[in-house]
């Protein structure tokens, strides 16, 4: 049976995101898969990596809980909304603490390559815009997805990556807003 991590990494609990993650999880919930979930804005955690990899923070419960679910997912769905052209802070701050050193990568001694300790999983990053999302991608070089596309996930091993965008968000209509759910519920349920 295939595990099903998503991840919805907007701060507003009431958002569209909330909705896009609740359509993704009834589709996957079709095809029989396991599924766990992480809000990020549930989750209790200083989101600032405080001494950059100087020092060691300690992982607070609810990161480790959420590490736990990570590594124990076959598939990662990444939910998020782009503000000013990247990533949500908090949802920074989730991935600055946990894909560590030694948890989700490893620099080989005297190399300037590393193990990729994430192998093996793959993940679906679906993004919300104000704007259209092949205007995000040929006007600014979509700097969120290759954030964590390919600066975390496939640095870390995870592979392959695929990318849906929705938008324009801000002035959608009821109308517009619901395909889009039935649009991503089809994703659960093909697992893509």
């Amino acid at each position: 049976m295939k595990k099903i991590a998503i991840i919805n990494g907007h701060p507003n609990k009431e958002s569209f995101n909330v909705g896009i993650a609740s359509a993704y999880k009834a589709g996957a919930m079709e095809s029989g898969v396991e599924i766990k979930e992480i809000i990020i804005a549930d989750l209790n955690f200083n989101p600032n990596l405080q001494f950059g990899y100087q020092k060691r923070m300690e992982l607070e419960p609810d990161l480790i809980k959420a590490w736990e679910i990570i590594k124990w997912a076959d598939h990662l769905v990444w939910i998020h909304p782009v503000w000013w052209g990247g990533l949500p802070a908090l949802m920074k701050g989730f991935i600055d603490r946990l894909f560590l050193p030694g948890f989700a990568y490893k620099y080989r001694e005297n190399s300037v390559w590393w193990d990729k300790l994430l192998k093996g999983k793959t993940a679906h990053i679906i993004t919300t815009l104000d704007q259209p999302g092949w205007y995000y991608w040929l006007m600014y070089g979509k700097p969120s997805v290759n954030q964590l596309k390919k600066s975390t996930l496939e640095f870390c091993g995870v592979k392959p990556v695929k990318v849906t965008y929705l938008g324009i968000i801000r002035d959608s209509k009821e109308e517009q807003r619901t395909k889009w759910l039935e649009r991503v519920r089809g994703l659960g349920r093909g697992l893509k």
